[in-house]
């Protein structure tokens, strides 16, 4: 079984979802720290002007210290509007966005209270889209798994029965390889290319928003880019 974790992102690009194709079971790292100005709660799309952030206000006064599942969305600005809003300006003419415009807006008119609810929501919304099938999700404060660094790692994958641990290629940055393998548990790095699609506006950018991808060349194309799991 191959299990792969990650922080819930706000919109994640392509790479995230990769991870999510070639698992078994995809454990949502809701419980870290929230760090502020990350991907949790914004990501990038592409304008007529080149990458512009599109960022989800949160409460963050006089609550330093949060735990990503314990921040809220600032409902005092109507964000889910602003948002679909930006989508419409910049990829209203993109050949696939009336496909999806309506299950977002489906998503963005509900109240959301929860960052880390919404985006788990949307990532979800956005496997289904990009037909990724039979992947168990997880969050690992239901898993009461402590530990730090490789350790609390090779813990989650023990709790969810894993024996092969998918991770991005940075973790050769910090894990312990030889633990892993003490451990018993297979290593094994994500090995996605960015796919160069059509995109509007000029020179093709990578790394943004998964929905760039979406609207540009539609959810079933995804396809073409995942492995099978072994």
């Amino acid at each position: 079984m191959i299990v792969s974790i990650h922080q819930p992102n706000y919109l994640p690009w392509l790479g995230y979802f990769y991870k999510i194709a070639n698992s078994d079971v995809f454990v949502i790292q809701d419980n870290l720290l929230y760090i502020k100005k990350s991907f949790i709660n914004r990501n990038t799309i592409k304008t007529p002007h080149g990458a512009q952030w599109l960022t989800l206000n949160v409460l963050s006064k006089g609550r330093s210290g949060q735990l990503i599942n314990e921040v809220e969305i600032d409902n005092s600005i109507q964000w889910g509007k602003i948002h679909l809003k930006t989508m419409e300006a910049n990829y209203g003419k993109a050949s696939y966005f009336q496909e999806y415009r309506d299950q977002f807006e489906s998503i963005y008119q509900e109240k959301w209270e929860s960052l880390a609810d919404l985006n788990e929501t949307l990532v979800k919304l956005v496997c289904e889209m990009l037909c990724i099938k039979n992947v168990k999700f997880v969050r690992t404060s239901e898993l009461g798994v402590d530990g730090k660094s490789t350790n609390l790692l090779i813990n989650i994958c023990k709790a969810v029965g894993a024996d092969t641990y998918l991770s991005g290629i940075g973790g050769k940055k910090y894990m312990d390889e030889e633990l892993f393998e003490k451990e018993g548990i297979k290593l094994k790095y994500s090995e996605f290319q960015h796919p160069v699609y059509n995109q509007l506006f000029g020179d093709f950018v990578p790394n943004l928003s998964v929905i760039d991808f979406i609207f540009n060349e539609g959810g079933s194309n995804f396809s073409n880019f995942k492995d099978n799991k072994e």
